[in-house]
Formats: C-alpha cells, structure tokens, sequence
C-alpha cells in the first residue's frame, strides 16, 4: 500500500489490505506515540471509537477496542455515527483521542481507520509518520510495553452520543426549518439516524430515502456519489430541496425543487453570504481549493468576499482556515468545514445551514444557488507519463500560455500531478463547452508530447 496514511487516515479492502491484525497495531501504536507527545500526562486517557454500518466495521471496531484498551486507554464506544460525530465527541467529551471506522463514499468492500487528536482535530502529518513507523517496528517482532491488573482500558458503551450530537447540530441553526419539506438519502450509511433526527427536530417535515443501513448496501446506488434517486424523489414529493450524504456523512451536495443538483461550491456561495450577512463570516473571506470552479470565484469577487485557494483535499482547507481563522471553507466535492461548530466537513451541519437559508430568506434553493454561474469543466487523465517535471518542462509551460492567452478572463488551465498514480490530470474551464474540451484535448497531447 506504499505509505500507510493517505490524506484521510488509512483505506483499503477490508481484510485483505486492511486487516484486523493492521488495526489493533495501528491503534496500539497510535496510544504509543499520543503517550509519548505528552497528550496522556498526569491523567487516565480516554478515546471515543465510532464507524459507518459497513459488515467490515463490526470486526475491525473489534480490533481498535482491543488494542487501545491493551495499551492501557479507556474507550467509550459510541457505535454507528457519521465521521464529524465522532470528532465532536472528541472534543465535547475532553476525550484524548478519536477514532473512525470508514472508508467514506468507498464502496461497500473498503474500509478505513481514521484518527482525532484531543478536541476532535486531525491528527498532524508527523504524528502520523510516527505512528506509522511505531506500528512497522512493533510489527517485525519489537514487543509491547503492556499495562497489567487495573493498568489496562476500560470499555463502555456510550449511547448518548447520538442525542448529544444531534443537539448541537440543532443549536448552531440560526433558525428553525418549520414548513419546508426536504429529502434525506442517507447512503444507507452512518447518518440514517442522525440526519432524519436533527432535520426532524429543526422544524423540517422529512422524506427518507437510503436510510436502511444492512452493512452490505452503503453508497449502493444511493447517496452524494449517485444523485438520480434523489433527485427523483425531490420532484415526487414536491420538496423544498434534497440533500445527500456520503458514507461517513462528512459531505453533502444538494437538489433544488425541479430536481437540478447544487454542488460544493454553490453550496459554499449560499452559505458565505448568509454568515456575512449575520456577521459569522470572519475577515468575508471563504477557503477553497483550486479545484472550485471559475464560477465560484467570479461570484465571490462580484459579491466582495475574498477567496483563499488551497490544494486540493479538505486537511488543507482545514489548516488554512485554522492558520487564519476564517470561519467557512470546503470543496466542490461538498466537503463544507464551518469552524465555529465543527472540525471536520459535516455534511448534516451543512445540509441543516442551507435549509435554514431557505427558510430564512423565502427564496427557492434554485434562486439562491443562481449567485454563482458553473462555468463548462473539463478534466482529462493522462496516464503513464512523468508527473514530477509537469512544472519544469518548457514545451509544457508555452502550451498552458497559449491555452490560457486563448481562454482569458473566462477561462482556467489547472494542470496537477496525481497523488497517488502516476499520471496528469487537465482541467480547462470556459465559457462554452466544446471550447473546454478542445482546449482540454489540445493540453492532453501537450502533456504526453513533453511528459511522455
């Protein structure tokens, strides 16, 4: 698997790549070096252990369990809640460490392990590497330090953690839902019983759909990565609007009443003018990364808020903001971080915010989304070619001028080296799609030409 963590913890096919034997040593190996850093000083340590409803999740949680309890931390247990809940619990609970059994909106086979530092953060990329190496070593033979007698952790149930989360993702509302009627499709995954509760408790008269969890059938067919259901569902029951989830419930992308799909960035546009409008949108500036379309940044500069790209990936979102202190950030994926009230993408939060704005204003969520124009997006994988001199081939660089010279203020050229394969992706934005995708046609032959 080269390195074990990714930028969202540690994926792979559940028990074949990722085993039960990886993540009791990743986890023993994670309380290892939180104890070392100091995190565990002058207290008994305590970690919160959640999952989405994969089959694979029951034997791994298994895993996790055992092997923080053998290295001496107390576990609550809060069993199937979305990613952003049991970051929450992390840090509502004063917790030291959370951990996270998902493979996101995967398919049903995958699955993953995630960890939180205390307050419910992302672990920092060297405590990961030092994770990662304390699980290697210990995995050729080095033996364990292990607690015995009344050293070793304690393992309970803790099954208020749904309640206490739906709590708080009711009070960051800065109104109720009352008369709107909204379609949920859960994924069949980790909010099925979150998200119809917290909408349900705002005011919301709720329609579910994918809210039947079987282990087997998450993101079947369902949920942010597959649209058309929902959108169905919206026009049947002649709804406000619809909002999806992903497996872990860490994202949302929505539909308007006729059925039209509103992505991240239109979600995001929505939502930054509604916080500057109460004054929760700090230094008017909003994170994203250089994957938002054009569309969204020409909004953002006609309606006078700033806009910071990062790279692409919601860690980076998140360390821009928590660098700066702005207060909204996300991707077009609907990965949406509102940092006053959660430390991760949370897609019931952001699903709940962009309701309340269209119980707010009156306006359809169609009307709202119009603030922004998507402009054509074209992206084109080049595969099997030299992604490391992407940045210094000068035969490169005068094609990605003339495309840009050819596009011009309507227009974009992203061209990224892929971080996990070795190809180039092109991504052209313009006005009028078969100029994207000519343009994009051209800059692929460019890339295999000099790359190749």
């Amino acid at each position: 698997m080269g390195r074990l963590f990714g930028t969202d913890g540690v994926r792979g096919v559940a028990n074949a790549d990722l085993t039960a034997e990886m993540t009791l040593g990743l986890s023993v190996a994670a309380a290892h070096v939180l104890a070392e850093a100091g995190t565990f000083e002058g207290h008994r340590p305590t970690a919160v252990v959640g999952r989405d409803p994969r089959a694979s999740g029951e034997f791994l949680e298994a895993a996790v369990v055992a092997g923080l309890a053998s290295a001496g931390v107390d576990v609550l247990r809060v069993g199937v809640l979305p990613t952003p809940a049991v970051a929450y619990l992390t840090g509502a609970l004063g917790a030291d460490l959370g951990v996270m059994l998902s493979a996101s909106h995967n398919a049903m086979p995958d699955n993953g392990i995630k960890f939180f530092a205390r307050g419910g953060h992302k672990l920092a990329d060297e405590l990961e590497d030092r994770i990662e190496s304390v699980y290697e070593e210990h995995r050729t033979g080095a033996p364990w330090d292990r607690p015995t007698g009344a050293g070793v952790g304690r393992v309970r149930d803790y099954e208020e953690g749904l309640d206490r989360y739906v709590a708080h993702l009711v009070g960051a509302l800065p109104n109720r839902l009352d008369g709107l009627r909204i379609v949920l499709d859960e994924a069949h995954g980790a909010a099925a019983k979150v998200s119809p509760e917290a909408f349900t408790r705002a005011g919301a008269e709720v329609v579910t759909i994918g809210a039947d969890p079987d282990g087997l059938n998450i993101n079947d067919g369902c949920g942010s990565t597959h649209l058309g259901r929902l959108k169905a569902a919206v026009v049947e029951h002649g709804a406000a609007l619809g909002i999806a989830h992903d497996g872990d419930a860490d994202r949302c992308l929505a539909v308007d009443h006729t059925g039209a799909e509103v992505d991240g960035d239109q979600i995001l546009a929505v939502l930054a003018l509604a916080m500057r409008e109460r004054s929760a949108l700090r230094s008017d500036t909003v994170v994203a990364t250089v994957m938002s379309n054009l569309g969204f940044k020409l909004a953002m500069e006609r309606e006078g808020i700033r806009l910071v790209q990062t790279a692409v990936g919601d860690r980076y979102v998140l360390e821009e903001m928590k660098e700066k202190d702005y207060a909204l950030g996300g991707e077009q994926s609907g990965h949406v971080i509102v940092l006053d009230h959660a430390t991760t993408g949370d897609g019931t939060l952001t699903g709940l915010l962009l309701a309340a704005r269209v119980a707010r204003t009156g306006r359809t969520l169609r009307d709202l989304a119009s603030v922004m124009e998507r402009l054509p997006q074209v992206l084109v994988n080049v595969p099997d070619v030299d992604k490391s001199r992407v940045k210094t081939s000068a035969e490169l660089a005068t094609a990605v001028t003339e495309a840009e010279r050819e596009l011009g203020e309507t227009g974009r050229v992203l061209l990224r080296p892929s971080g996990t394969e070795p190809l180039v992706r092109v991504m052209v934005e313009a006005a009028d799609i078969d100029q994207a995708r000519s343009v994009a046609s051209r800059l692929a032959d460019a890339v295999k030409s000099a790359l190749g």
